[in-house]
């Protein structure tokens, strides 16, 4: 096994051992990116010179006694919405081409306080406003769309091109790669990790948080990145616990959907998803069947205050530069222009309603298990799904339906594969729980994970 290929925790125990150098895990996956970059570009920008100076001052500090903890000296990619002092931050948009930041995101900042080395800056869809993320392939499918709008570090991270992909999440951007990737996603509460520095898409519904190849991994990411930060506004100032704790299921109550979720759902996502259940129900968890509250009011609220608050953002530059946009994204943002704002106030009331109505729900379960996706990942250049029924969906539309309901909500939500498809292609399954309640999530992930052979698969050879 070649040092790219360990997990992120099995890479920080041969570290911290000193049985692995940060040196030599940094160049083995820079041999990585060199490989198998040309075919997938994950990477807006790379930083091999930097990643070098940075794994060999880790290598100094913990050959000195000072490790600085399980994500010292680990490669990690950070998406290109997050502001990185002297490396350009593009958002993947010509008009940001030039950008460079002076000052960090407060995301960075806590990664580089812990010791990590970032490779490069990974592709998103153009300021996070789609789905697809059309620069980038899919490592299990090269015809294959990588999700989006975090296609670059769901692409990455399931190539061995990095141990951590920072994504961000306001329609589904982390769990939607990371379901047609093959790779865990975390989005989490609404305020536990900071936005700060981090390019808005909709202020009030944006979400940042890790993909990674494990579910420990993303314990261990969220251990480093939770905690209040009084300069983002929506920041919530609770206690920040052990992420990485583990979780005995038995005598969980699983809520299983009834509605929106069975609706307009590839077979093999729902017999997967249905399978993996199962297999949490072997370890002694229950299951609830739940109706989804209000579900006709989910995506009507989520496109009401996404798109105009996305416009109000991008309004000066719109003005200034509409020509550099993507013709699909200027649409979205001249659409945004024209939501009255009183249909916008009735969004927020909506959402609120959604909220209260999600919270009674979650009164009988602990969590709610569903798919992450409606399918798999779509391909490339016609990135649509066609029902039965004759509908068409576009990828944005019909990825965003399932995953939407969290961003509404505010919940945490993890995906985790659960299988594949007949034509090899990666399931995930999402995990929605009540406020804060990551250490549950990632506990009835890792028992699930523990279970199971999917997280030792990988893509290309």
């Amino acid at each position: 096994m070649e040092p790219y290929e360990l997990t992120l925790a099995g890479a920080a125990e041969k570290i911290k051992a000193k049985e692995l150098s940060p040196v030599e895990l940094t160049a083995s996956v820079l041999a990585r990116i060199d490989a198998v970059e040309d075919k997938i570009t994950a990477f807006a920008t790379l930083t091999p010179d930097l990643a070098t100076k940075a794994a060999e001052r880790a290598e100094a500090e913990i050959a000195a006694g000072n490790y600085r903890g399980p994500l010292h000296g680990i490669p990690v990619g950070i998406k290109d919405l997050y502001e990185t002092a002297g490396v350009a931050t593009t958002s993947s948009s010509k008009v940001r081409a030039d950008y460079i930041p002076t000052q960090d995101s407060a995301v960075v900042e806590k990664l580089f306080a812990a010791g990590s080395v970032m490779v490069g800056k990974t592709h998103t869809h153009e300021f996070a406003f789609g789905a697809v993320t059309p620069t980038t392939r899919n490592p299990w499918d090269l015809d294959r769309m990588p999700g989006g709008s975090s296609g670059g570090s769901g692409a990455a991270v399931a190539a061995g091109e990095c141990f951590l992909g920072m994504g961000s999440d306001t329609g589904g951007s982390i769990r939607i790669p990371a379901s047609v990737c093959g790779t865990v996603g975390l989005k989490p509460t609404y305020g536990r990790v900071s936005r700060r520095g981090v390019a808005s898409l909709s202020w009030s519904l944006d979400h940042v948080g890790p993909l990674t190849r494990t579910v420990a991994d993303a314990a261990l990411v969220m251990n480093a990145i939770a905690g209040y930060d009084r300069a983002d506004p929506a920041s919530v100032d609770v206690p920040v616990p052990d992420f990485t704790a583990t979780l005995d299921v038995a005598g969980l109550t699983i809520g299983v959907p009834t509605n929106y979720y069975t609706e307009r759902v590839d077979p093999q996502v729902a017999s997967a998803v249905a399978a993996a259940i199962a297999v949490l129900v072997g370890q002694g968890a229950r299951t609830r069947e739940i109706e989804i509250p209000l579900p006709q009011y989910v995506l009507p609220t989520e496109w009401a205050i996404m798109l105009p608050e996305a416009s109000a953002y991008h309004q000066e530059m719109l003005r200034d530069k509409a020509d550099l946009y993507t013709e699909d994204v200027r649409l979205f943002l001249e659409v945004g222009e024209l939501v009255l704002a009183t249909d916008y106030i009735k969004a927020l009331r909506a959402r609120t309603l959604i909220q209260q109505r999600w919270r009674d729900m979650f009164a009988d379960i602990d969590v709610l298990i569903a798919p992450t996706l409606t399918t798999p990942a779509l391909p490339a250049h016609d990135p649509k799904v066609t029902w039965p029924d004759g509908s068409i969906e576009s990828a944005t539309d019909s990825y965003v339906r399932f995953s939407a309901p969290a961003n509404v909500t505010g919940l945490p939500a993890l995906s985790v594969p659960c299988g594949f498809t007949g034509l090899g292609l990666p399931v995930g399954m999402q995990i929605i729980g009540k406020p804060f309640a990551e250490p549950l999530l990632l506990g009835v992930g890792q028992a699930y994970e523990s279970a199971t052979n999917w997280a030792k698969l990988a893509p290309l050879p």
